[in-house]
């Protein structure tokens, strides 16, 4: 397999969807619990292994979004929220997609050497037929962004789930084809990384989602944070009763912000009886709160000083474009354009 040149460590690529209506600071912004606790912590820990490339993927956000007021600022917040939960511009590369053009100039090239057949396959252009629908040329053609998404910047590996295993495998084909046409080297072939990330429940148990309306913002002020904690779904079992904390759902979301002993310290609690659901959910609560109140700050500091955050994505995508033109530069002459 093709592998990357010239770095002491793999690459590996994530890229972010701003998508959504405006959320203002008050409301926690446009990231919950679950996206959190599912997707971002896991892929900032990454960086222990490899060479982290964070994008944020505001032109495959035209599909659905034409609030340009709204994208904006989602563009931004998302920002905001990564950088206030770890993520390091100095040692990680945080960009926005759009900033760097080189992307859909290789995504024409993919174009030329995909059959319409395998874009009929996507995921986003089926479902959207099956409900009737009659979905736009960027539907059709996401796969093929997404693709010069990876191999634009040497990725070596890209953390995926279940549901985005297609696209990916879509990209190694693209790698391998344009490999097998024009020469081994000319771009690497990418890799999955399987994401091991929880699924995070949402106050009534289902998946945390903003399509259930269960969500738990993840930058909600003191006071709001609590009140959303105390929604979550418990039953009716006295105070004095014992009770079993496997299963319950307040246990499973404190088993995921919580270390060990703290969790077997509630446990204990539990089991022996005389104390309530409502003492768990406090306790649910000051865990939370702990973890959550200096990325809360960092986090409404940045989103009160915006040039900061377009001067961090404008500093990311001066690096990633050297990788970029690199990149595109051996497709070209690998082509016969230079």
């Amino acid at each position: 397999m093709t592998q990357s040149t010239g770095h002491a460590q793999k690459v590996s690529l994530t890229g972010i969807k701003p998508t959504g209506t405006r959320v203002s600071i008050e409301e926690g912004g446009s990231v919950h619990l679950g996206n959190y606790l599912g997707a971002i912590r896991p892929a900032l820990a990454l960086a222990d292994r490899y060479r982290c490339v964070y994008f944020i993927a505001d032109y495959h956000a035209l599909t659905s979004q034409r609030d340009p007021d709204a994208l904006r600022e989602n563009v931004r917040d998302v920002a905001a929220t990564w950088l206030a939960c770890g993520l390091d511009p100095d040692k990680m590369l945080l960009f926005r997609q759009s900033s760097v053009i080189e992307v859909f100039e290789l995504t024409w090239i993919f174009a030329c050497i995909v059959a319409t057949g395998q874009l009929e396959r996507g995921h986003a252009y089926k479902d959207a037929l099956d409900r009737g629908e009659a979905p736009n040329a960027g539907i059709f053609n996401y796969p093929l962004l997404m693709a010069a998404d990876i191999i634009l910047y040497d990725s070596d590996v890209v953390p995926v789930g279940p549901d985005q295993r297609q696209h990916l495998e879509l990209a190694r084909d693209i790698a391998t084809r344009m490999n097998h046409l024009y020469g081994e080297g000319t771009v690497v072939v990418p890799e999955a990384v399987i994401a091991e990330a929880p699924t995070v429940p949402g106050f009534d148990g289902r998946k945390m989602s903003k399509s259930y309306g269960n969500t738990i913002p993840l930058f909600l002020p003191h006071k709001a944070l609590r009140s959303a904690i105390m929604k979550v779904k418990s039953d009716s079992s006295a105070m004095e009763a014992p009770k079993e904390p496997e299963g319950a759902l307040v246990y499973e979301l404190f088993k995921l912000v919580a270390n060990a002993d703290q969790q077997a310290e509630l446990a204990k609690k539990l089991r022996a009886g005389n104390y309530g659901w409502g003492h768990a959910k406090q306790e649910l609560f000051e865990v939370l709160e702990g973890q959550l109140a200096p990325l809360r700050e960092r986090y409404q500091a940045l989103r009160a000083n915006p040039k900061e955050i377009d001067g961090v994505l404008e500093a990311g995508a001066d690096r990633a474009r050297m990788v970029a033109r690199r990149t595109l530069s051996r497709v070209r002459r690998a082509v016969g354009i230079e």
